[in-house]
C-alpha cells in the first residue's frame, strides 16, 4: 500500500488516536505513517470482540452447571484462547485442557491456582469460588 492510499476512516475503536501503518513512499521504500483506522478492519474486531463475549457466556453457563472450570469463562473474558492461554501459562495445551475439567480444577493445587488468578487479573477467591462471585 502506498502512504497516500492509507485509509483514514476515523474509526471508534481507536478513540480518537491514530495508529503507525507502514507503505510505500514515492522514493519505493518502506516508511510508517499514522492512521485513524480502517472501516473493515473496526468491523471485523467489533465481531472478534462480539464472539468473545458470546463464549464468556456460554462458558459461565457450563462452569455454573459443573460442566467447565472458571478458567474456561476468564479465557474468554481476557479474549484469550487455549493455545495463548496455555503459553502464557508455560504449558502444553493439553495441561490447560485438562485444567478446564472441574474434576481437574478442584484437584488444582493453591500455586498453580494463583498463577491462574495473576494472569486473569482477578481475586483468588473469585477463580475457586466462582458460582458466588459471579
Amino acid at each position: 500500500m502506498k502512504v497516500h492510499e492509507i485509509p483514514q476512516d476515523n474509526i471508534r475503536t481507536l478513540g480518537g488516536y491514530r495508529k503507525l501503518l507502514y507503505a510505500i513512499d514515492e522514493n519505493g521504500h518502506y516508511t510508517g505513517a499514522p492512521t485513524t483506522g480502517w472501516e473493515v478492519e473496526e468491523i471485523v474486531l467489533l465481531d472478534a470482540l462480539e464472539d468473545y463475549d458470546r463464549k464468556a457466556e456460554e462458558a459461565r453457563h457450563k462452569v455454573l452447571k459443573k460442566q467447565s472450570s472458571p478458567i474456561e469463562y476468564f479465557m474468554y473474558m481476557r479474549r484469550m484462547d487455549l493455545i495463548t492461554l496455555a503459553q502464557a501459562m508455560g504449558l502444553f495445551r493439553w495441561q490447560v485442557k485438562r485444567h478446564l475439567k472441574p474434576g481437574v480444577f478442584r484437584k488444582l493445587d493453591a500455586a498453580r491456582l494463583q498463577q491462574y488468578a495473576d494472569l486473569f487479573r482477578v481475586p483468588l477467591a473469585t477463580l475457586t469460588r466462582f458460582e458466588e462471585e459471579i
